[in-house]
């Protein structure tokens, strides 16, 4: 949910709300102005078992741009069982956009003496094909940009891959999809932590990014059994469904308005 930055009434209470003491939701057009007692809030947390009472790992990447099939991985961050934390710097092989440091605080400077992507992320690729071995879910917020980038860079680099039609994905991005429907408005990772209560300190920190989508995993499985209560097989099936809901709600705007479509079979892998 976004500050509400014009004043109007709540949706509920009717209460009369100023610009910026309350909140937003929903999409163009259908915008909706709540005070903060009436704000929408997650459910409570059940007593239902399911994946999010499993292992679960976590990845994250910082990158060169948003293009995950040219842009490159600066950095990543590899989350497993407790103890196990693996981080690292690459260089890219290209200059790093002033848009892009900006955004992760990387630089070309940071990056002078890192290992190249053919020497750090074959550590990255054989870990998740550990994760295939082990039918340990992997935790990636907005799946197909990650996996999609790092698959790209293997192939470019000539790299083995894992067996990513085996990998157990949770994208916290789509399951928050499946739940809302998109009626929140826009639910980049700092939305829906905040929602859910989860902390994230140093957003676009690849360490940070990782350990707060997995938190938010979690809480997102246990607010909501109709999804916690799902095996990760299963899961993966609805997630590819409310993944390719999202494409068609978006293209249908994305068509009028002439802006790219994207493709429904898109997760957890473009192209």
């Amino acid at each position: 949910m976004r500050t509400n930055r014009f004043e109007g009434f709540c949706s509920a209470c009717a209460q009369h709300v100023h610009a910026g003491a309350g909140h937003l939701t929903g999409t163009p057009g259908a915008w909706r102005t709540w005070c903060v007692a009436c704000s929408p809030r997650p459910p409570q947390r059940g007593d239902h078992d399911g994946w999010h009472r499993l292992p679960l790992a976590s990845l994250d990447l910082e990158t060169t741009g948003t293009d995950p099939l040219r842009d490159r991985v600066v950095s990543y961050a590899l989350l497993d069982e407790p103890g196990f934390e693996i981080t690292g710097l690459v260089q890219p092989g290209v200059p790093v956009p002033e848009a892009a440091a900006q955004v992760h605080g990387i630089t070309d400077a940071m990056l002078a003496d890192a290992p190249t992507p053919a020497e750090a992320l074959p550590v990255v690729l054989d870990w998740v094909q550990t994760l295939v071995e082990r039918r340990v879910g992997l935790v990636v917020f907005n799946a197909c940009y990650d996996l999609s980038m790092l698959r790209a860079e293997a192939v470019r680099h000539g790299l083995a891959q894992p067996d990513w039609a085996r990998l157990l994905v949770v994208d916290p991005y789509v399951v928050d999809w499946g739940v809302e429907r998109g009626g929140l408005g826009r639910r980049r990772l700092g939305d829906v932590a905040a929602y859910y209560g989860v902390t994230l300190d140093g957003a676009h920190d690849a360490t940070c990014d990782a350990v707060a989508a997995r938190q938010v995993a979690v809480e997102l499985a246990a607010r909501h059994a109709h999804v916690g209560g799902l095996d990760l097989d299963t899961l993966m099936a609805s997630q590819r469904t409310w993944y390719a809901e999202r494409a068609e709600d978006w293209n249908a705007y994305a068509r009028t308005a002439g802006r790219d479509l994207d493709d429904p079979a898109g997760w957890p892998l473009v192209g």
